[in-house]
């Protein structure tokens, strides 16, 4: 046992004790783990397999975590994390909203987040921060939990497929919602609401889709399993509002951004199912996702089958400007070189 920041026992486990013999995958994952690198854990740069925690901590048993992902891409000026400061504020508003405790600050975990990426000599990866109730007692009542706070590096290559970014992707709505307002606070990015996404992503690969479409309480258009969503529609740019019970995503406004600064009128509003059929492009954004433009949508073409020349055009912004081809003037890469 050890102790974390605010005095609470935290669960450390039995280094001697033989390690479990790896299983041999037989589908490759999208991504990958380097056991070779360190994860910070509690403040401290730790071994892979040593970041462990009690099979009786609360997350496991209710889902008690907060947590964040984020890309660190290889820039023409070395490694840059994306938007580091906006991840790391709406992981504290999910803490906050789910009354977990951080036992670091904002400025803590951003620097760790940094050191994380120098450690271990990475140019380019996929970044998780963690918070989570930890191994104390069980019972709905966390408060007696002490928080724990993990930030580990993962190689992640395109979300949903290599060729996605090019020629789009087939997808579905889904026969589960998101979830109605004043049940689960959807604007909080919680280990919980991924719970229905799951159900999503399962449906949509059984019936041969990359991904699904949630609607939201009212039958309007919500999200993807893990992606907000874009329309194209006669020249303006449509996307759900936070009431449609969407994550408020980075990458989202990201994209308004830019969007905006081309002149295009991008309106959040309530956006009926068919307009999914009708719309002249579709496409998808996320830290994972990145701009990923739909194809398809329930075996219907969206415009004209192929990445449209809105959504081209906010890609090759996008990626120009994360690639350090073009000037930060957004100020969205934390060097970490």
């Amino acid at each position: 046992m050890g102790r974390l920041p605010h005095g609470k026992t935290v669960y450390r486990p039995n280094r001697n004790k033989k390690r479990p013999e790896k299983r041999k995958p037989q589908n490759l994952p999208p991504t990958s783990f380097d056991e070779k690198t360190k994860i910070w854990f509690n403040g401290k740069m730790v071994r892979w397999h040593e970041a462990t925690i009690h099979v009786m901590s609360h997350v496991i048993h209710y889902g008690s975590s907060v947590f964040e992902g984020f890309r660190c891409y290889n820039t023409l000026n070395g490694p840059a994390l994306f938007r580091l400061k906006d991840h790391i504020d709406r992981l504290f508003d999910s803490a906050k909203i789910y009354r977990i405790d951080m036992p670091f600050t904002q400025a803590e975990i951003m620097q760790a987040c940094i050191d994380v990426v120098r450690f271990n000599k990475i140019k380019e990866c996929y970044l998780r921060p963690v918070a989570f109730r930890g191994y104390y007692s069980l019972g709905v009542d966390p408060r007696l939990c002490p928080t724990q706070v993990a930030i580990a590096a993962l190689m992640w290559g395109k979300y949903l497929g290599p060729a996605a970014l090019k020629t789009g992707v087939d997808v579905r709505v889904a026969s589960w919602n998101r979830m109605r307002p004043n049940t689960f606070p959807a604007m909080a990015k919680t280990a919980a609401n991924y719970m229905p996404s799951q159900l999503v992503k399962l449906e949509a690969k059984t019936d041969g889709y990359v991904e699904g479409i949630m609607l939201d309480s009212q039958g309007y258009v919500s999200e993807g399993s893990g992606e907000n969503i874009f329309l194209v529609y006669r020249g303006r740019i449509y996307t759900p509002p936070f009431s449609s019970s969407i994550l408020p995503g980075i990458t989202r406004d990201s994209v308004i951004r830019l969007a905006e600064d081309f002149g295009y009128k991008v309106i959040e509003a309530s956006i009926p199912r068919e307009m999914l059929y009708v719309a002249d492009e579709a496409f998808f954004t996320g830290s994972a996702a990145e701009i990923t433009p739909i194809r398809s949508v329930d075996r219907i073409p969206v415009g004209q089958g192929k990445c449209g020349p809105i959504t081209e055009r906010l890609q090759a912004k996008f990626f120009a400007i994360i690639a350090g081809r073009e000037d930060d003037r957004y100020g969205w890469l934390t060097p970490a070189a």
